[in-house]
């Protein structure tokens, strides 16, 4: 598979999940705080059947400390989603706009074609991190499907829009 098939495949997956995101915003952040839940507690799990690796008295006390936080806080979320979903929010938030200023430093340290298109990535991105912080936590319940699917549809069009790394040395 070529690159740019790969890329054309990705972009086709962010927008249908942009697009369901977006249309179903509160189904995709309670789906989205679950799986969180879940891969937490089953890391915890992982870490209490690992205590017998670790060295020493403290190492498998640390370790069996850190798998009870895991799998406790996991069954919280995976318990009272909804509520779980007012930190995610502001998780969602933060990470959005830390993304964004990423992708703005990308855009100002790049000389490529598509410079336009990681800029407006970044500006759109690091906007929506922002917008979901300076709302939180009253936009909780629906924000965070809605902005993250805008920020994979504006992801899946940098993608589309991005020469490979190939291509772009060749003109």
């Amino acid at each position: 598979m070529t690159p740019t098939t790969l890329r054309r495949i990705t972009a086709v997956l962010l927008v249908l999940a942009a697009a369901a995101s977006i249309a179903l915003p509160f189904l995709s952040a309670t789906a989205l705080t679950l799986s969180i839940g879940v891969i937490a507690a089953v890391a915890g799990v992982t870490q209490l059947l690992r205590i017998g690796q670790a060295e020493g008295g403290k190492g498998k006390l640390f370790r069996a400390l850190s798998g009870i936080f895991y799998l406790v806080a996991g069954l919280w979320v995976v318990a009272y989603p909804v509520e779980s979903e007012v930190s995610l929010t502001l998780f969602a938030g933060l990470l959005l706009l830390f993304e964004g200023v990423m992708e703005l430093a990308a855009a100002a340290a790049s000389q490529t074609q598509a410079r336009g298109l990681v800029l407006a990535d970044g500006l759109v991105t690091a906007l929506l991190g922002g917008m979901l912080v300076a709302e939180w936590p009253s936009d909780s319940l629906w924000a965070v499907g809605t902005l993250l699917g805008i920020s994979l549809f504006f992801s899946a069009i940098r993608l589309l829009g991005t020469p490979d790394a190939a291509e772009g040395s060749q003109g």
